[in-house]
């Protein structure tokens, strides 16, 4: 049987910086020697911890991700923040690029009387959503952005929220290995300067959000000039709002009304 201060000691000669948590999750989650032996491989072979035990942590909730699925990154946390402080109760939430349903769910968690609806282009990352929303009646599809959502909900959304891919094509490379070389690359390249997929959610926007709704997206700090211009240009009251605690920021769009 493998110790805790063995396990610790092969974690941080992989490079895990966080070893004693690590292990301690990792034989946590494992039944026998022999359960902890493979998903102890897999760790030390690069493969992020949260594929090895099935699930990430993100803002208390404990969400499922399957190998692929794009992270929720604790940065997010602060979309959801400034998202909960624009949102009327009860209230009509669209996700989209929703990953593993992270920011719906939370949004859920946190703010009563939420209807949610979340769409991402990747079938597996459905299935987590489906699961991770499913304990407050959310509805995820699989799709491209807006295309599966219900005709019945345009005019109707609050808030409109979107974890979009905001990484330049050409900085992929400059990722952690763990993000690069194991989740999905729609899930990471967001064109030329990172903001294809933003002007696309901000262009369709409008015919989703009741007057007075918002669109919330996450950017880099270097993308808020040309966000801001993408939502104004789609008929949006655009700001830009940033967080040192979190190192995050978002673009956030008015529809007037």
């Amino acid at each position: 049987m493998v110790t805790e201060g063995e396990l610790v000691a092969r974690l941080r000669a992989a490079g895990c910086v966080f070893a004693e948590d690590e292990a301690r999750l990792l034989m946590a989650a494992a039944s026998t020697d022999e359960e902890l032996a493979a998903l102890t491989e897999r760790r030390v072979a690069g493969e992020p911890l949260e594929y090895v035990l099935g699930w990430a942590e993100f803002r208390g909730l404990r969400l499922a991700v399957a190998p692929g699925v794009f992270v929720p990154r604790t940065r997010s946390g602060f979309l959801v923040e400034e998202a909960l402080a624009l949102c009327p109760r009860p209230s009509l939430v669209v996700d989209l690029c929703c990953g593993n349903g992270a920011i719906g769910a939370a949004l859920a968690s946190e703010a009563p009387s939420v209807e949610l609806h979340a769409v991402d282009v990747d079938p597996a990352a459905v299935a987590c959503a489906r699961l991770n929303l499913a304990p407050w009646s959310g509805t995820a599809y699989v799709g491209d952005l807006d295309a599966p959502l219900p005709a019945s909900l345009r005019g109707r959304v609050d808030l409109l929220v979107a974890n979009t891919p905001y990484v330049p094509t050409e900085a992929i490379a400059l990722m952690p290995p763990e993000a690069r070389e194991h989740e999905a690359r729609t899930a990471l390249d967001g064109g030329p300067d990172g903001l294809g997929l933003l002007r696309r959610v901000a262009d369709a926007a409008p015919s989703w959000l009741a007057p007075g709704g918002h669109l919330l997206v996450e950017i880099g700090e270097a993308q808020v000039d040309a966000a801001v211009a993408a939502y104004e240009a789609a008929g949006l009251v655009a700001w830009a709002a940033a967080s040192e605690e979190y190192g995050a920021t978002v673009a956030v769009g008015r529809l007037p009304g």
